[in-house]
């Protein structure tokens, strides 16, 4: 029977990891679990999951820290939090932090199912209007969430000017862009920089990702107009 979704429990009581796994299962998703938090991170880094259950108080580092670094890396999975302290300040910090809903344990089975169900239909309507996390062309590979470009499957460094860049181009594929265009959109109306800036990002981004830098295939030029990115 098929996954109702992958559900990243990360909780220290061995008991209540058992109790929620179980029921989990038993109400058809996929989990897997952390009882620490440096391990519940790197999980929830790394892995594909649709919400992350996450205690606060943890091992080795706490739900706070856990949930601030993951929006940090832009991980943007659904996080419940779980907390027994039930203080009104934890809870508006978590929130504040990138946390999507907060229980107070003890809590009701039925009440948890529920919230994970709300979560997934938030994410279901989002990413319906979301553009793909992942886009390539010849031997390039970008992943969006992550902010990482792969070529031959080694990673590239660039900037965030170079990526923010990059990203633009393609997601106004075979469109021809201005100079003038390309500095409000990715610079913003307030930078101070001129069309020179521009040029020297777009031959940057050539020299990293096009085979032929002096003959780009994909990062074109338009004469008198600007730049257009081409797809394979």
């Amino acid at each position: 029977m098929e996954s109702k979704g992958k559900i990243l429990l990360v909780e220290d009581e061995q008991g209540l990891i058992m109790t929620i796994q179980d029921r989990l299962i038993e109400e058809r998703y996929t989990v897997d679990s952390a009882s620490d938090g440096a391990l519940g991170f790197e999980k929830a880094l790394n892995g594909d999951y649709d919400v992350i259950i996450l205690d606060l108080m943890l091992p080795k580092k706490d739900g706070l820290d856990i949930c601030k670094d993951l929006r940090q890396q832009n991980v943007q999975t659904p996080i419940i939090m779980l907390t027994a302290k039930g203080q009104v300040i934890d809870k508006v910090l978590g929130l504040k932090l990138g946390a999507d809903d907060y229980m107070q344990k003890p809590f009701d089975m039925m009440e948890l199912l529920a919230r994970i169900e709300v979560q997934l239909r938030k994410r279901k309507a989002i990413e319906a209007h979301q553009k793909p996390d992942t886009f390539s062309f010849s031997d390039v590979e970008i992943d969006f969430k992550r902010m990482r470009v792969l070529k031959n499957g080694e990673e590239l460094m660039l900037s965030a000017k170079e990526f923010q860049l990059l990203r633009f181009l393609v997601e106004h594929a075979d469109m021809i862009l201005s100079r003038d265009q390309l500095l409000n959109e990715v610079w913003g109306y307030d930078a101070l920089p001129s069309t020179r800036t521009v040029d020297v990002h777009i031959a940057w981004l050539r020299q990293k990702l096009e085979s032929d830098n002096r003959f780009p295939k994909h990062i074109v030029t338009v004469h008198g107009f600007g730049y257009k990115f081409v797809s394979d």
